[in-house]
């Protein structure tokens, strides 16, 4: 086939974001507007803030991706766009620029899920490097600020499915980065500020036990069953859960009277316009460097250790890590050591490929586009939108 350029749209959370790649294996542009100084006031995303900054961004980024990619809106092959799962308002910004695009165009329009462009992220930049040879079954575990979820994934021809084999049973592993980075005074986004933070600390001085999980998912107790819980009742099941980790990170503040210290941190950094590692440094003790390497180690343990006996018990041959936390260094480090161990190749995508971005939507539209899989102008957004 000749080279077909897709332009994809990318409005799921917090960044506006547009990219052309041709054929799905190469990124030709990948234009991505932050709106992090717009949340970081407040500490986390405000969703109608989200929408209006992506209406304010959607046409200036998508007219970029297309002059760095040297291409026009006439030479696009069509038209790829996240359709979920995200905040509704925001998604439905990208959709609706979307579809506008493909009806005044007369291009095809494909509709991608989230989290399967987070898988095709990793897709993308393997088959760049000349990788087209990964071995089946691959286990995806994507892990980010809103989701982290474990996917068998298998490939027939071009098509992909999905089986989910696990799920959090409440906050995602970056929603606890965040939360915790707020209540012990780091700021908005913690993830990053927790990594850089973490090799200063002692990983030893806060013990934190595993999250127990000791009942099935209320959802099947309901008898309300989707891709996200387990509908093969005699196959193993490897749920996260990361709401007890942030109330013990709590209670450890307040046992050790550390709310004075946390205030007087909090107003330094807002005094600093962009700070930087030192200014981290300069305003936290040894004891809070220690609770923050401890909590990542904590969490890296919990992902590494569920995705891999996920891995054995499922005889996985490749591993994707993906989505932004697949960005900290030390899961990084840990899955590489711990695959290798294990003789299970471990993939992520690049840091910038790890966030929100438009590629990974481009990326996996190009099988749905070889099918001619493409969507009716009267689909909608939709926030819970389920991988199968």
């Amino acid at each position: 086939m000749p080279p077909a350029y897709i332009l994809g749209i990318e409005s799921s959370c917090d960044e506006t974001a547009a990219a052309v790649v041709r054929s799905g294996e190469q990124l030709i542009s990948n234009v991505v507007a932050s709106q992090i100084a717009t949340h970081q006031p407040y500490g986390g995303v405000v969703p109608e803030l989200a929408s209006r900054e992506h209406l304010r961004g959607i046409v200036p980024v998508v007219r970029q991706a297309l002059a760095e990619a040297n291409q026009t809106y006439e030479s696009l092959e069509a038209i790829a766009v996240t359709q979920g799962p995200g905040l509704a308002g925001a998604l439905l910004v990208g959709i609706s620029y979307a579809k506008a695009l493909a009806f005044a165009l007369d291009k095809p329009l494909i509709a991608v899920n989230h989290l399967e462009g987070h898988i095709h992220a990793v897709l993308l930049e393997e088959r760049q490097k000349g990788n087209y040879e990964l071995q089946f079954p691959v286990l995806a575990l994507v892990v980010s600020g809103g989701h982290t979820h474990l996917y068998l994934a298998t490939q027939k021809n071009e098509s992909w499915t999905y089986e989910n084999i696990g799920h959090t049973r409440d906050d995602a592993a970056g929603e606890a980065f965040d939360k915790v980075a707020k209540l012990i005074g780091l700021g908005y986004p913690g993830g990053p500020i927790i990594d850089r933070l973490a090799p200063h600390g002692d990983s030893t001085a806060v013990k934190f036990p595993p999250a127990q999980i000791k009942h099935r998912d209320r959802r099947e107790r309901r008898g309300q069953k989707d891709a996200d819980t387990d509908s093969h009742n005699d196959r193993p099941h490897f749920d996260f859960s990361y709401s007890g980790i942030k109330t013990a990170v709590l209670r450890y503040v307040e046992v050790h009277s550390m709310r004075e210290s946390i205030g007087t941190r909090r107003k330094a950094l807002a005094n600093i316009s962009k700070p930087q590692l030192e200014n981290f440094l300069a305003n936290c003790d040894r004891q809070t460097l220690g609770l923050v390497a401890s909590f990542q180690r904590a969490i890296v343990d919990d992902l590494v250790g569920k995705t891999l006996a996920a891995a054995r018990a499922y005889d996985v041959a490749t591993l994707f890590v993906t989505g932004g936390v697949a960005a900290n260094s030390e899961l990084r480090k840990t899955f590489e050591r711990e695959g290798a161990q294990e003789g299970v190749p471990v993939y992520f995508p690049s840091r910038a490929l790890s966030t929100d971005n438009a590629a990974m939507i481009a990326a996996a539209a190009y099988p749905k586009f070889l099918a001619k899989d493409f969507a009716a102008m009267d689909f909608s957004a939709e926030a819970g939108l389920v991988l199968r």
